[in-house]
């Protein structure tokens, strides 16, 4: 295999990038999903300006945390992956924060804490079946958060965490369908194992 042949593996791309309807659908949905997440948690708040918005009792409120832009991609984008299920954005996410905080809280050495929040999130989640590539990311904002997530403690994995994958997954289940991509996508049945074809009698 010579060094062509390596190149062209290495970025061969099963996404059809000719298709650009493709790309503007999960675009749209992406911007939607995003705004109607953030919106609608500002309004659960009753946030009515921006000097609200960016402080509430002396820190940074998280309105929305950054790895729902990873959430995004894979609802809007790649909403048949297995990664980009319900069970996988709603636990994968919220097992992820608990799992994040619960380092930031047990270990001091913040690089110890990422290292152990990111591999606790992907074993756990990996056993209860929802694993999401963003709870990574999710962990690692439990502990790298700042003030303004380490203040909030537990209450993390419900707000924002929780809050924001539900209203990102609410939106994805609605665009989605109504633009004719059916999500979650119906589960094929297993084709049927044919019949074994007896062996064909002896002559005598």
């Amino acid at each position: 295999m010579g060094p062509k042949t390596h190149i062209r593996v290495w970025t061969k791309s099963k996404v059809n990038y000719r298709d650009y309807r493709i790309h503007i659908r999960a675009s749209i949905g992406a911007l939607i999903g995003i705004l109607v997440t953030g919106y609608v948690t500002k309004l659960a708040l009753g946030i009515d300006s921006m000097d609200k918005m960016d402080m509430m009792d002396g820190v940074a409120l998280p309105l929305l945390i950054a790895p729902m832009g990873a959430s995004a991609v894979l609802l809007f984008a790649a909403s048949h992956s297995p990664l980009a299920q319900p069970w996988s954005i709603l636990g994968g996410n919220t097992i992820a924060a608990l799992v994040g905080v619960f380092t930031y809280m047990w270990l001091k050495d913040p690089i110890a804490a990422c290292g152990v929040a990111v591999a606790g999130a992907i074993g756990l989640t990996s056993l209860l079946g929802c694993l999401h590539p963003p709870a990574g990311a999710v962990a690692l904002t439990a502990v790298l958060g700042g003030p303004a997530v380490h203040n909030l403690g537990y209450k993390f994995v419900l707000w924002p965490v929780g809050v924001n994958s539900l209203l990102l997954l609410i939106a994805a289940l609605i665009f989605n369908n109504l633009t004719g991509l059916r999500y979650p996508p119906r589960k094929e049945p297993a084709a049927p194992i044919p019949a074994p074809v007896p062996a064909p009698a002896p002559e005598n």
